[in-house]
């Protein structure tokens, strides 16, 4: 069923690839950029107004969908049996990355370099740890509840290898001066990264919504066998306080 859940990571995935080549092509047009000097960073096409208002905005709406991709992707795992330590650290790692694609967005290389590299460390490393953890537990699965066709999981492997390489490229280029390689390779681990959130479509085409429930926790003098109160008695414990 492809609902709106799946509509998600493709608009991600489509908006953020979008969003970045316009700031390039307005960069370019406003001529802050000078491409006969070597081709830029990401982060040099979004430090000058109005392309730097365009880069937050982009990179903003593109934090706000992944953080609520990987929420949506945590409830799921959990319910395809995946143990709760390396579901939460699954977590982590995602929300980490959406931080550090705000921050990037939020606070320009030129203004503020120490958190921009910070942001960017979160984003592009903490976003490469996530897919690899995923792909780390549903490997240790028997027989993951995955779907989509079996060329998935190794695509998936080979973007996540890919992506780990041009990191290690990005950095190592950068500090022997190759800057204009080390910004080609930074670009396309950005895409990459855009490409495994888009292909996290193929596993919510069967989802069709999500319930958020609250549960009060149990008292200090409740059994580790009682189960909590259901949601109904949450609901008319709510009323009756009201």
């Amino acid at each position: 069923m492809w609902g709106y859940l799946t509509l998600l990571p493709i608009c991600l995935a489509l908006g953020a690839t979008a969003g970045v080549w316009t700031v390039f092509a307005l960069a370019v047009v406003n001529r802050p950029l000078n491409l006969t000097a070597g081709f830029p960073y990401i982060s040099h096409c979004g430090n000058d107004p109005p392309e730097s208002c365009v880069f937050s905005l982009v990179l903003n709406m593109g934090a706000a969908a992944a953080a609520w991709i990987c929420t949506i992707r945590h409830h799921q795992l959990r319910d395809w049996g995946v143990a709760r330590r390396p579901n939460q650290a699954i977590l982590c790692a995602g929300l980490l990355c959406a931080l550090g694609t705000s921050m990037v967005g939020n606070f320009q290389e030129k203004n503020q370099q120490p958190t921009h590299l910070t942001g960017a460390f979160l984003a592009f490393c903490m976003g490469n740890l996530y897919f690899w953890l995923q792909l780390l537990v549903l490997w240790r699965m028997k027989s993951p509840p995955q779907p989509g066709a079996p060329w998935i999981g190794p695509l998936r492997l080979g973007l996540c290898s890919l992506c780990t390489v041009l990191i290690v490229a990005m950095v190592v280029l950068h500090r022997r001066l190759l800057r204009s390689a080390s910004a080609a390779c930074e670009w396309a681990v950005a895409l990459l990264l855009f490409a495994l959130f888009g292909l996290l479509a193929v596993d919510f085409s069967r989802l069709d919504g999500r319930s958020l429930t609250l549960r009060p926790r149990p008292g200090p003098g409740a059994s580790r066998g009682t189960p909590p109160a259901s949601p109904t008695s949450l609901q008319v414990q709510l009323q009756q306080a009201l």
